[in-house]
């Protein structure tokens, strides 16, 4: 005679083990992929606000409106035959999770300004990880804890 084995399958204890490990591992990877979307929000911030400083030069190189000068290096748009730098500083905007940026205004957190007078200008972004990112006309470009634009006229990053 044959003896049968009911024993098929598995224990309800060996399911909620394995459910609870499952479980784990996917909270992990959410984690790593919400850390390395901030990373990537902050790489796109910073390499928009760096390719902004070669077409602020080419803005002032070539603006026949204000020859010579950054006035208006901030618009979105084209000035005296010249494009400004606005496309560039709202792609850093929108990288960083913003729909827009303020012109000649003082910076926060939650903000990104650009501000331009004649002889200077100055853009700053925030980051997904917190803090800044700012690049202005002296080639500088720096991450700082809090808003270095604290005025409208204000185009440094410190």
């Amino acid at each position: 005679m044959k003896k049968i084995n009911l024993q098929k399958g598995f224990t309800l204890l060996e399911l909620l083990v394995v459910i609870v490990i499952i479980g784990v591992l996917a909270a992990v990877v959410i984690a790593s992929l919400n850390d390395a979307r901030k990373k990537g929000g902050d790489g796109g911030v910073k390499s928009n606000l760096a390719g902004s400083r070669s077409q602020a030069e080419v803005f002032y190189n070539t603006n026949t409106v204000a020859p010579n000068t950054y006035t208006n290096v901030c618009t979105n748009g084209a000035v005296g035959g010249a494009q400004g730098i606005g496309l560039a500083v709202l792609a850093a905007a929108k990288a960083a999770g913003l729909s827009s940026y303020a012109i000649n205004a003082a910076g926060s957190l939650t903000t990104a300004t650009c501000n331009n007078g004649a002889s200077a200008w100055a853009a700053e972004v925030p980051l997904r990880q917190g803090g800044m990112w700012c690049v202005d006309s002296t080639n500088k470009s720096i991450a700082t804890a809090g808003s270095t634009l604290t005025s409208a006229t204000d185009y440094a990053c410190n």
